[in-house]
């Protein structure tokens, strides 16, 4: 059951996350907090298949600091893709 508060403070650290990098008009509000919740849960569930107990506070801090970090990076790119995607387009049709 604590791999549930490691999801929910993922999720709500990464709504913040949605606001700080750039070209936020241009993806859903969803996709980094879900992006951050899955690599949170899949780092949690990893590193407690590998015997490292909720006690451990390496636990915590690779699976909610490494969700973040995944979903900030995946986020980003997520965006630049859109973004020079949206500048090719807009070339190509003359505006």
């Amino acid at each position: 059951m604590y791999i549930l508060l490691a999801l929910i403070a993922s999720c709500a650290l990464s709504i913040g996350l949605h606001f700080l990098l750039p070209h936020r008009l241009l993806r859903g509000v969803a996709v980094t907090p879900a992006i951050a919740t899955a690599s949170t849960a899949v780092i949690y569930t990893a590193m407690q298949w590998a015997g490292i107990s909720e006690g451990n506070g390496w636990l915590w801090l690779a699976s909610i600091g490494g969700g973040l970090l995944i979903a900030a990076l995946a986020t980003y790119l997520i965006a630049v893709v859109r973004h020079a995607s949206d500048q090719k387009t807009q070339q190509a049709i003359g505006a």
